[in-house]
């Protein structure tokens, strides 16, 4: 009985050892294929790669929705740089209806109409003013 047992942890002990080096390989493995990729990349031979050719189609489609993307970005910038600057002139022309609205009232008071035309000849009338009735034939 003590062989099978031997043996069985003989297995067990090799198939832990192959499971480590697997592992091992895989991680060289894999920094490898990291390397070799950055490589191809900087030396351009990736290009050649048929897979590559193939892949144009959508790498131009990407192209395309940056490009699209940063215009629109830029559109929004300046929409709302026109939004800010409509309305700073907006509030400056209120600015400028409410003086001279204010001008127009002050102006035409009696008083200051009467001050302004004294100078020309015109005097204020004393007389108030009369109705007119005007009566309709039928």
């Amino acid at each position: 009985m003590e062989k099978p047992r031997n043996t069985i942890r003989k297995k067990a002990a090799e198939k832990a050892r192959r499971k480590r080096s697997f592992k091992a390989f895989n991680t060289l493995n894999r920094k490898m294929h990291v390397g070799s990729s950055l490589h191809s990349i900087l030396d351009g031979s990736f290009l050649t790669r048929e897979n590559i050719v193939k892949q144009v189609p959508f790498i131009l489609y990407l192209t395309l929705l940056g490009i699209i993307y940063i215009a629109n970005s830029y559109n929004a910038e300046k929409t709302i740089i026109d939004i800010s600057r409509t309305k700073k002139e907006l509030e400056e022309l209120r600015f400028n209806y409410i003086t001279t609205k204010s001008n127009l009232m002050f102006y035409s008071k009696q008083s200051e109409v009467a001050t302004r035309l004294k100078n020309s000849g015109l005097k204020e009338s004393v007389v108030p003013p009369h109705k007119i009735h005007i009566k309709e034939e039928k």
